[in-house]
């Protein structure tokens, strides 16, 4: 999606309803800051207020998305490229995402080897020594946390019965036997257990 298309087309809209950029804000609920940044392409509309602002704007959703008024005559190909543009954002979203849990992974060990290093071979009292330790395993054990958060709803599992592609639950994910991102799981679909591995689209 065009960010400067659709923020010129939202500035456009809204003069043609005759408001100014505060009196929209205070229709949504929201600063004319937040307008002002859609307007210049900085940012788009959050999805809970989209539908107020196309009431608001009188338009559709669909020419929202697009920056344009959509006619019937191609209202489909607007909609499906809306469609494909939002997987394709989803899944360069789930890449970051999946990147940052291993970066997270990575620091998370480094913490609890650390105050592990400082607790064994330092000079210290020996609750200072334990408390360290202590520490490493609690913010170790937050950032393993985080980060599994981030492997469980980032992209899909894929069956290797079935070829389902699914979000497990948290609990599915903590509890499976995994080596790196493949768990054995569970098929919601077929019902059959396998090691499924993380993939990152919805179709084949």
């Amino acid at each position: 999606m065009d960010q400067i298309k659709i923020g010129k087309f939202i500035a456009e809209c809204r003069r043609k309803q005759g408001l100014t950029q505060m009196q929209l804000a205070e229709k949504l609920g929201i600063t004319d800051r937040a307008v002002s940044k859609w307007e210049n392409g900085r940012s788009m509309p959050d999805s809970a207020i989209m539908l107020d602002l196309c009431m608001v704007l009188k338009i559709t959703v669909t020419d929202l998305l697009n920056g344009e008024v959509v006619t019937m005559d191609n209202y489909k190909e607007k909609y499906e490229k809306n469609i494909l543009d939002m997987v394709k954002q989803k899944e360069e979203a789930d890449k970051s995402l999946l990147l940052l849990e291993r970066v997270i992974g990575i620091f998370s060990i480094i913490i609890l080897l650390g105050f592990t290093f400082l607790a064994s071979f330092l000079e210290m009292q020996a609750w200072l020594r334990i408390t360290l330790i202590v520490l490493g395993f609690v913010f170790s054990l937050v950032g393993i946390g985080f980060a599994l958060r981030i492997e469980q709803t980032a992209g899909y599992y894929m069956c290797r019965k079935c070829g389902h592609r699914h979000i497990p639950t948290y609990n599915n994910v903590l509890w499976a036997m995994h080596y790196g991102r493949t768990r054995y799981m569970k098929c919601p679909k077929c019902e059959k257990k396998s090691w499924q591995k993380k993939v990152i689209s919805k179709d084949n």
